[in-house]
């Protein structure tokens, strides 16, 4: 499953040159991609000209707080304590993942940030194991959405770590983390915590664009490995 938007950029390099000079191979190789570009999921790739989130300060605080002592549902087989996972974590949270069976909220891509939690989800997964080679002992994402709901994301998209719900919010509130409304129901705003020993090191706010997020927390475990 591609989380990218790759595809639709090949499509334009594929549109030059004169197909009669191809192989019939690399013709129906072509077709095939072509075909399946087409059918690709509207919430795995990212439109353009979304809305960029503003920096409004509402993570300002967070450097230096200690995590709630709060368990939270998980993916997992058992509810999961952030605070008390060891080393360097890293949690990542956003407002919602979308499904092919589930309408996404009227507007959504309209409000600045709200758009492009499958991509971001799938970036995580696909650095993970170069997030543990830089020294990232856990890596977790949250939201406000049910753990039946999240199980199947983690399902279909084969996500190698766990998905926490902080379905009331109190987790959310404990840490003061910005939330908007979108058709009457609250979110989770998206942002990225380093987390050491269950205390809050760095803070990504906002982020955008979501999917290349995942390398960009990369970048910063690297530099801040020592």
């Amino acid at each position: 499953m591609f989380c990218m938007p790759q595809e639709w950029s090949l499509l334009t390099h594929w549109s030059s040159g004169d197909p009669a000079r191809l192989s019939i191979r690399t013709q129906r190789r072509r077709a095939a991609t072509w075909s399946y570009a087409q059918i690709v999921p509207a919430y795995e790739a990212l439109p353009p000209n979304l809305p960029v989130p503003n920096d409004d300060g509402a993570a300002d605080h967070l450097v230096g707080v200690r995590l709630p002592d709060l368990s939270l549902p998980s993916t997992g087989d058992r509810a999961l304590n952030p605070s008390t996972l060891p080393d360097r974590i890293v949690i990542y949270v956003y407002p919602m993942t979308g499904r092919p069976d589930v309408a996404q909220p009227e507007g959504w891509e309209a409000i600045p940030g709200a758009r492009g939690c499958t991509p971001e989800s799938c970036g995580f997964r696909d650095h993970f194991a170069e997030l543990l080679d830089a020294r990232a002992s856990s890596v977790v994402g949250l939201s406000g959405q049910p753990t039946h709901y999240q199980q199947e994301v983690v399902a279909r998209l084969r996500l190698p770590y766990q998905l926490l719900s902080d379905g009331d919010f109190t987790w959310a509130e404990c840490l003061r983390l910005p939330t908007f409304l979108a058709e009457g129901k609250r979110f989770h705003t998206r942002l990225t915590m380093i987390v050491k020993d269950g205390v809050i090191e760095h803070v990504f706010y906002p982020v955008f664009p979501p999917d290349t997020h995942a390398a960009d927390v990369l970048t910063w475990l690297r530099e801040n490995s020592a």
